[in-house]
């Protein structure tokens, strides 16, 4: 059965200031047969009402849950703030800017260097991580990753068909040229989501982007292999062979591959500035 969405008839909160101008809102609604909370907050999402009396729509907030597929959820409104020209138009604001340090994952199969071997006269593997006799296992680590995104305002007439096509093409692509200070290849656009705050006569499109920023690396060794250099998106892999060693046959890198697996773009054309 699909979901519906219903206004509540209590539990709505409003306020004005001494100009009787809209200060903030929640509006209550409710959420009929939806698998569960998340389901009915994404749903919620796509039906309530971008503004209220002006106001533009801050968050959609889970309330609780009222019976197996029956869920109530609030929509809290705040107004927008606009400045405006000397030739009367709305005027952009500032663009903010966020950032996290969190990283990803990679699966190694090699080391930097192996810290220790016990005992003393066990098998040297040239780093190879986790040989089991047969294979190379490796060992999924954390990656120097760091992610951030930037908010935008722009006026309805510059988000065209032909500004969200751009946006959409660069999707997936890592910069081709400099960007906000990282050399080619170190920065990856993860897209972008727009929302459009205000009502029809004052509105801003308030934009998002996302990027993911992975380090180039040039001269470092694999094994006893010398790599000349890695662009941050780029994905290296290693090739073990037998060779012998003091009798034994161990498992050694015998090859290393940085294949290209991203597109390259140029950023500078989302048009965010310098």
């Amino acid at each position: 059965m699909a979901s519906r969405i219903e206004p509540g008839f209590f539990d709505r909160s409003q306020a004005v200031d001494g100009d009787w101008s809209y200060t903030s809102a929640e509006v209550p609604y409710f959420v009929f047969d939806a698998d569960d909370e998340d389901a009915a907050l994404e749903f919620a999402k796509e039906k309530i009402a971008a503004s209220f009396q002006g106001m533009a729509l801050d968050s959609v907030k889970l309330e609780e849950r009222i019976n197996e597929t029956t869920f109530k959820v609030i929509a809290s409104y705040k107004p927008q703030s606009f400045s405006y020209g000397s030739d009367g138009q709305i005027q952009e604001p500032e663009p903010l800017y966020t950032f996290d340090t969190g990283g990803g994952t990679q699966h190694l199969t090699q080391s930097i260097k192996t810290a220790g071997k016990f005992p003393s006269d066990a098998p040297d593997y040239g780093g190879a991580i986790g040989y089991d006799g047969e294979n190379v296992n490796g060992v999924d680590i954390v990656q120097p990753v760091m992610n951030f995104a930037e908010t935008h305002y722009f006026t309805q007439g510059k988000v065209t068909t032909t500004f969200k096509r751009k946006v959409a093409e660069l999707t997936g692509k890592v910069n081709s040229d400099a960007f906000r200070g990282y050399d080619p290849g170190e920065v990856l656009f993860l897209g972008a989501s727009g929302t459009l705050r205000g009502d029809k006569s004052t509105s801003l499109w308030e934009i998002n982007y996302r990027f993911a920023v992975s380090p180039n690396r040039k001269q470092f060794n694999v094994g006893e292999i010398s790599v000349s250099s890695k662009k941050g998106w780029d994905y290296m892999w290693v090739r073990y062979t037998d060779k012998p060693d003091n009798g034994k046959v161990l498992k050694k890198p015998s090859s290393v591959y940085v294949e290209q697996v991203y597109e390259s773009g140029s950023l500078s054309s989302l048009g965010l500035g310098s």
